[in-house]
């Protein structure tokens, strides 16, 4: 909850505005201003205060305690022309909150975090758990002093400075399991018994807290040290092993670990919770990098199971016996297979959970619980390194028309890959460090293998194309290049048809098709017969790709098509350049149009029967109501 604090009727408008437009995000905490912060300060996750950053600070001085547990606060001036992160900028969330209400009051975020000023993404703003000196490495980026990478694998990390470059993957050996722990002849995971008491080094391993990732390890867990001399330089960790860490030392923690758990009916949280904690630690594993629970469909609901997942701060994943029966594991059992139809429940969930290229660390491996038959299993599987491919679309070319989710996975790729003259258009919207792999025209199969394969080496990747990236651009031949082993994200953007027609009116208010002209990769006997079926049922038509030098011919040819079965005095629009600054436009008929004055930065939009030209703008109605009344 966001508490809103304000001292006069200026700021209370202000307040009001924040809170009409946040009605379930925000609370408004009236009377003396003091004891409204303080209460809002106890109470809440943020606070936006309408007030003077001075008297602000001295109201918050008092109630400070510790940065990890302080709420973010953002302080608006009264005329609500600046959003001032005063406190918690990354820990409070203080920063994008001071985005947010500079958004929405039309106020200029005002942000001096030294990390965000410099565009070196901080470490504690990953989406990553971590531990270790992270005040004392983010000082050594921003200083430019050298810095280690160290990571078990590639993970998808937004680009880091060039001062922060790859080591030798840092931590330690995998301990072995407990003697006699992964005994896959002992009892089944169904047998009776009542819950054993959490081992007493339980409260050793780190909780997740279950309001974020950002999670650091809870006060009093202890840190291991590096044993011997301290590393030289500070270093930044990518591992789900426990590693030992240096004074200079972050270690981030990837989701990268699926624990799968069977457990009897009425099987305690304790024993359930119990058994993981003593089988990541006798791994060697950090339950920080637990991303999930996994299990058959028959136990979801089963309290032992969800309560540990609880514990942990972890989804429970649960799959249908028959998905899991068809797993190959290496400890099958009978038991499971009587009890819920398959022959094994940790392993396989576990397994199924982590997808192609999983490996399973942790065989199956029972609950120990004193004199009494175990109601517990679990195992555990890393999963393979999944990169992350976005598909950015750029818009028609006017940088305000660039969407902020755009610009967000831009910020966030530490690869890009684009047609050099898009890249160009945005290489300042870049974090420092991102690498920039950039090719000419006609090489767009290229660049969507290129995207892919880096991708696929666990990078986080932006391909970027202009308008919607769907439409006619790079997401088409990079899906085809991608399998489900890397996520991909489609970050939709302004098209060139809808620049065009913001440009000349309203033209697409009622059914609408775009089309290419192109021949290049679609025969004509097929763009013709598509032309054709769009003249036939009236639909307003937009043509991409109109005419090159090479190809002349095609738009009178697709323009007497819609000749066939439309007036010479049906409206067409046409547009070049749409929203930048030396783009032009004129409407004219269909009659009248001349295609020499059309090129491939033009799209040609041709109206329906019920097309309108009103005061100079091309309007399609929404219904056919106009047609039918100017027929009486």
């Amino acid at each position: 909850m966001i508490g809103l604090i304000s001292a006069t009727a200026a700021g209370a408008s202000a307040r009001d505005r924040l809170a009409t437009a946040w009605p379930d995000r925000t609370r408004v905490y009236d009377g003396p201003v003091r004891e409204a912060v303080e209460r809002a300060f106890a109470e809440c996750d943020q606070l936006v205060c309408f007030l003077a950053t001075g008297a602000t600070v001295r109201l918050l001085a008092p109630l400070l305690a510790d940065k990890s547990r302080d709420p973010g606060v953002v302080c608006v001036d009264e005329a609500g022309r600046y959003a001032v992160s005063l406190l918690g900028g990354h820990g409070g969330g203080a920063n994008s909150l001071a985005t947010e209400v500079g958004s929405t009051l039309c106020a200029t975020p005002v942000i001096t975090t030294a990390t965000d000023a410099t565009g070196i993404p901080g470490l504690d703003t990953l989406g990553l758990p971590f531990e270790g000196a992270v005040a004392t490495v983010t000082r050594a980026m921003l200083d430019g002093a050298p810095v280690t990478l160290r990571a078990d694998t590639v993970w998808p990390l937004p680009p880091l400075p060039p001062n922060v470059t790859a080591g030798v993957a840092g931590g330690v050996p995998t301990p072995p399991a407990r003697p006699g722990g992964d005994d896959p002849t002992g009892p089944a995971a169904d047998a009776a018994a009542e819950p054993s008491p959490r081992p007493a080094d339980a409260t050793t391993v780190p909780r997740r807290p279950l309001d974020g990732p950002n999670a650091r390890a809870p006060q009093g867990v202890p840190t291991p040290s590096a044993p011997g001399t301290a590393r030289p330089g500070a270093a930044v960790l990518v591992s789900d092993r426990v590693v030992p860490l240096g004074p200079a030392d972050v270690v981030l923690r990837p989701p990268s670990l699926v624990v799968g758990v069977g457990a009897s009916r009425g099987a305690g949280v304790d024993e359930v919770y119990g058994l993981v904690v003593d089988v990541l630690r006798d791994a060697g594993l950090s339950a920080l990098s637990v991303g999930e629970l996994a299990t058959v469909d028959a136990k979801a609901d089963e309290p032992g199971i969800v309560g540990a997942a609880a514990e942990l701060g972890v989804p429970v994943r649960t799959y249908p016996a028959g998905v899991l029966a068809s797993v190959d594991v290496p400890n099958p059992s009978d038991a499971p297979l009587a009890a819920v139809g398959t022959p094994s429940v940790a392993e396989a969930a576990a397994l199924a959970a982590a997808g192609r290229g999983g490996e399973l660390l942790v065989p199956k491996r029972k609950s120990s619980p004193h004199g009494r038959p175990a109601m517990a299993t679990c195992a555990v599987v890393r999963r393979a390194p999944r990169g992350r491919l976005a598909v950015v679309g750029l818009g028609p070319g006017a940088r305000d028309l660039v969407t902020p989710r755009a610009v967000a996975e831009l910020r966030r790729a530490s690869v890009l890959v684009g047609l050099d003259q898009y890249v160009d258009q945005i290489r300042d919207l870049l974090r420092p460090g991102t690498r920039v792999i950039e090719s000419g025209l006609g090489r767009e199969e290229e660049r969507a293998r290129t995207a892919v394969a880096e991708a696929r080496a666990g990078h986080a990747v932006a391909l970027i194309g202009s308008g919607d990236a769907g439409v006619y651009a790079m997401a088409s031949p990079a899906l085809a290049e991608a399998a489900d082993d890397i996520e991909v994200v489609g970050v939709p953007g302004v098209t060139a048809a809808l620049a065009a027609a913001a440009i000349l009116g309203a033209p697409l208010g009622h059914d609408h098709v775009s089309i290419s002209l192109s021949d290049l990769h679609t025969p004509w006997e097929v763009i013709e017969r598509r032309v054709r079926a769009a003249a036939e049922a009236d639909i307003v038509v937009t043509f991409y790709n109109p005419r090159s030098r090479g190809r002349d011919w095609q738009l009178p040819k697709a323009l007497a098509l819609l000749a066939e079965h439309r007036t010479g005095t049906t409206p067409v629009g046409v547009v070049r350049n749409a929203s930048r600054p030396d783009g032009t436009s004129h409407l004219t008929t269909l009659a009248r149009i001349d295609p020499t004055t059309v090129d491939m930065m033009t799209v040609v939009t041709v109206g329906n029967t019920a097309t309108r030209e009103i005061a100079g703008r091309m309007v399609t109605p929404r219904g056919y109501r106009w047609q039918s009344e100017g027929a009486r």
